[in-house]
């Protein structure tokens, strides 16, 4: 029996970015659902804001040295930065690609049979595009480490309130909602900004029900309100 799926409501997960948009928003769905028993967060340092839980364990993390994680189920990530954020194109891949890769590996060696990660809309491994570039160059180095269940968010423009989290202002998110606003409900759900919320309930879902293989979900298929 020492091979059997762990139950539905003992499953454990990792979550690395909890700190973010979408991260943060994600942690309190896994804590909540029943499905779960306990939560590991990675930080790159101590966050006292996130709530307290007893299923909430933290551990604070070199991304570039990952050491050994407890047993897991399931493995969320929501890493990502910007290049203005990072200060360089190779510090935006340190995060961007680097710190994914990681923490899939250990989530892998930890047990993981399902991961569900953030990656971009647009993301293309052969994009002159830089970001989307990246973005699909992960993509691909995760989707070869053989994880049962791997499913790659690609959301369109995030929303959500950055300096309430203490994060940098996106200039690029104002400026884009500034002039889309008047005319969201017009703007195709492909490309149109979608709230962080939409995200992190569709990564739950994900992990709950999505199928052994490679997939994706498009930021369209991840709007909640149409």
């Amino acid at each position: 029996m020492g091979n059997s799926p762990t139950p539905l409501a003992e499953r454990v997960a990792v979550l690395a970015g909890a700190t973010g948009l979408i991260g943060r928003v994600l942690l309190g769905l896994v804590l909540d659902s029943t499905h779960y028993a306990r939560v590991h967060v990675l930080l790159r340092r101590p966050a006292p804001d996130l709530p307290q839980h007893p299923k909430l364990q933290r551990h604070v993390v070199d991304f570039d040295h990952l050491p050994a994680l407890p047993p897991v189920d399931d493995a969320f990530i929501t890493l990502g930065t910007t290049i203005k954020v990072a200060g360089s194109q190779a510090a935006f891949r340190r995060v961007d690609f680097d710190a994914v890769l990681n923490t899939a590996r250990a989530a892998q060696s930890a047990g993981a049979k399902r991961l569900v990660v953030v990656s971009a809309l647009g993301a293309d491994a052969s994009s002159r595009v830089f970001y989307n570039r990246v973005k699909g160059e992960m993509q691909h180095a995760v989707s070869e480490l053989g994880i049962e269940t791997v499913v790659f968010m690609q959301p369109s423009l995030l929303l959500g309130d950055r300096a309430a989290l203490g994060q940098p202002v996106r200039r690029g998110e104002v400026w884009a909602m500034t002039l889309l606003r008047p005319v969201l409900g017009w703007v195709p759900s492909s490309v149109r900004p979608i709230g962080a919320g939409d995200v992190a309930h569709a990564m739950l879902d994900a992990a709950l029900h999505a199928r052994p293989g490679v997939s994706v979900v498009s930021s369209a298929q991840m709007q909640r309100q149409q």
